[in-house]
């Protein structure tokens, strides 16, 4: 009943059986009574003891009738009940049920099934009165597309192009020390004038401007809300109108501060919110008194923008600054678990007081997120009126820090006793937890999926594609129990066929594709399901691998994906093909059993040596590089034979980084790992001018357009 499996097939193709201890607290989690089998029986039968109505029922449309099913005793008469239902345009539809009753199956104990006339795609309210009843029977009733939207262009097969980049590593020699939604907008009009019609970000989530160094962007305070460090503050109104500001920023040492900031090879994030925040504020004031006192426009607009994010923009806003005023007191404040006892929840009478109290630091925080959102969205205007398909595809993460935002204020949604991860693999053999609390299925489903619904529409926002990290996440997630190690979980499913025809919806609504990081242990049961809901699947060239280790040809792939040769989670092509991240991982301590480390080895040579088979096979391999791997060198010549032989792939979108182009051997992020390697920090080793002055740059640009476009007519 809670859906909880017992059983999984493990990353060595075995079965694994899951602990009864494990059950037994995740089924406690759940809500569960599991001091006796007596009360788990009782609490489960209360819990699942069906409503007459179900709270929420999720159509795919059809050109058939929709089907409502009354859970009712075999004496109810059919004559006593009627039905409205209110469409989400606002229209009424009303009937009597006994002139559309089509099937009775409560003398089998099954329910009474009625059917409604054909619904328009959207989010309805049906209600069923009965007579002498005060209150009727409500449902939410979802209308879905069968899969999710395409662009024009992907419709017709078109073969698009387009870097991923970390936003946080662009250099520019006028951002403060953090690639911002400024310097997005110069490398949009660089890549859409070379052709390129996407550009690719890790998750943009808010993070935690009072603790900066909880940098990693799938570790998010809020997946609903922004990064306000992304803020080009030079670029906000009013910084041009501020005297103070200007001033400030001006200054002898405030501008010697930016350089040396500027400088650094890996992104400072406490001396960046340092100069963030002691400017932002200053241009608050300024709006304060130019316009919210005036009551122009502009103070409309944004007054329009916090009615519309409504609780949980209030729940950011007032964590931040809360979070600012406490860590100003005690810099050992990380987040909200360690708040003084009043402050740990946003109901608390305490918190309520605080933000009475400093409602100018709260609206402070209110206008950032709206400056936030104003950039990004300029951001993809701009790649729009530059012709770019897709213009920014968006990542959402698999879930947010149980110190943040959305977890403080959470009322139900989230399971705040359990966390998300792996099961051990054969990267990570004692798999993996990622402190991320799960979102409760049951409760979506009891609450109409609003809490899920909100999610994609703030990630849908001011993007053409989403990337839905881990996107075997809506199948079924692996919840370890409070105080466990990551191996003792369980997976829980969840109700998938819903869960991704509500995003079918939102895509069409949004206009925006669908690509999921389906990478990892994934069940057969998924694959057609994802396939079938239109989202773009994930090929990277080197997990492409047949059984006797050769390698597909990407002329092969499914049309619908998106392919890469690396992603923030792999070593870059350089350093991969040198075995940087073997030598690294042995300097970490990732790889204690030398054995094991040289078999690595081994395997890198092998894998290697069928790349440079494949590729001279398929005509890629310029001449001047030789055949044998192990005296063959990553550079520029090999670099990019292989980012052409995947762009001739019948994929549909095809990634590359602009690490790859910069032959840069330092990866970004080293899964696995948390002090001991500087994640999320290191920045790209090029300004953006300086990267698209390279005659090297624009000659693979100008190959990659014209090889995209080869493969659409082959």
């Amino acid at each position: 009943m809670a859906r909880i499996s017992d059983n999984y097939i493990s990353a060595w193709g075995d079965e694994a059986y899951v602990e009864d201890e494990t059950i037994r607290s995740l089924l406690g989690s759940l809500g569960y009574d599991t001091s006796s089998d007596k009360k788990l029986l009782k609490s489960a039968q209360k819990k699942h003891k069906k409503d007459v109505l179900e709270p929420v029922q999720v159509v795919k449309d059809s050109e058939q009738p929709v089907e409502i099913a009354l859970n009712l005793g075999v004496t109810a008469r059919e004559s006593e009940f009627s039905w409205r239902l209110v469409t989400e345009q606002g229209e009424i539809l009303e009937g009597y049920l006994q002139s559309q009753i089509v099937r009775d199956e409560r003398a089998e104990g099954g329910p009474l099934v009625f059917e409604l006339p054909n619904l328009p795609w959207g989010y309805h309210k049906l209600f069923v009165s009965r007579k002498r009843r005060k209150t009727p029977y409500e449902m939410t009733l979802i209308i879905t597309p069968k899969s999710c939207y395409k662009q024009g262009s992907l419709e017709k097969s078109k073969k698009l192009w387009g870097p991923s980049v970390q936003l946080y590593t662009l250099r520019t020699p006028h951002n403060w020390g953090i690639g911002d939604f400024g310097d997005l907008k110069q490398l949009v009009a660089e890549i859409a004038s070379r052709g390129g019609d996407f550009v690719g970000l890790n998750p943009i989530h808010s993070l935690f401007p009072a603790n900066p160094e909880g940098a990693s962007p799938y570790s998010p305070s809020s997946r609903r809300w922004l990064n306000i460090m992304y803020i080009d503050v030079s670029s906000v109104p009013e910084f041009a109108l501020s005297a103070q500001a200007q001033q400030k920023v001006g200054s002898a040492e405030f501008q010697l501060r930016l350089k040396k900031v500027r400088e650094e090879h890996r992104v400072n994030y406490t001396e960046v919110a340092t100069l963030k925040m002691s400017v932002l504020p200053l241009l608050f004031e300024e709006f304060k008194v130019r316009h919210l006192e005036k009551a122009t426009e502009r103070a409309a607009t944004f007054l329009s923008f916090v009615e519309k994010g409504g609780d949980s923009l209030i729940h950011q806003a007032a964590f931040d600054a809360l979070h600012a005023r406490l860590h100003k007191e005690d810099s050992s404040i990380w987040g909200w678990p360690v708040f003084p006892e009043k402050y740990r929840k946003f109901d608390s009478a305490a918190v309520q007081k605080f933000i009475e109290e400093n409602a100018e630091l709260v609206q402070t925080y209110l206008y950032l997120q709206w400056i936030a959102d104003g950039q990004i969205n300029e951001a993809q205007k701009l790649a729009e009126e530059r012709g770019m398909s897709v213009g920014l595809y968006r990542d959402l993460a698999v879930g947010v820090a149980s110190s943040g935002s959305e977890s403080w204020a959470d009322n139900g949604n989230l399971v705040l006793d359990a966390s998300i991860g792996a099961p051990p693999d054969i990267f990570g053999p004692l798999g993996q937890n990622w402190g991320l609390p799960p979102l409760n299925p049951q409760v979506l489903q009891a609450t109409g999926y609003d809490a899920y619904v909100k999610l994609l529409r703030a990630n849908m926002k001011h993007c053409g594609a989403l990337r839905i990290d881990h996107v075997l996440g809506l199948l079924r997630l692996w919840w370890i129990p409070e105080g466990k190690g990551a191996a003792d979980g369980a997976y829980i499913y969840y109700p998938v066929e819903d869960m991704l025809a509500i995003l079918a919806l939102e895509s069409h609504r949004h206009q925006c594709s669908v690509i999921g990081e389906d990478l990892g242990t994934v069940p057969d049961e998924i694959v057609d399901i994802l396939a079938d809901a239109g989202i773009h699947s994930y090929k990277l060239f080197f997990f492409e691998v047949a059984e006797d280790g050769g390698f597909f040809s990407p002329a092969h792939y499914k049309e619908q994906s998106m392919s890469a040769l690396c992603t923030h989670d792999m070593p870059t092509l350089r350093g991969f093909w040198h075995c940087d991240d073997l030598k690294m991982g042995k300097e970490l301590g990732l790889y204690p059993d030398q054995k094991q480390l040289v078999k690595l080895y081994g395997d890198r040579l092998e894998c290697k040596q069928e790349i440079l088979n494949s590729v001279a096979w398929h005509g890629y391999l310029p001449s001047g590089v030789g055949r044998d791997a192990s005296l063959v060198p990553m550079d520029s010549y090999l670099s990019e034979a292989l980012q052409l032989h995947l762009a001739s792939g019948s994929s549909a979108l095809f990634s590359v980084q602009l690490e790859d182009w910069l032959e840069m051997d330092k990866p970004v992020n080293i899964p696995g790992t948390v002090d001991e390697y500087p994640n999320w920090r290191r920045k790209l080793s090029m300004s953006l001018d300086e990267i698209f002055s390279k005659e090297q740059v624009n000659r693979i640009a100008k190959q990659l357009t014209q090889v995209r476009a080869e493969a659409r007519n082959s």
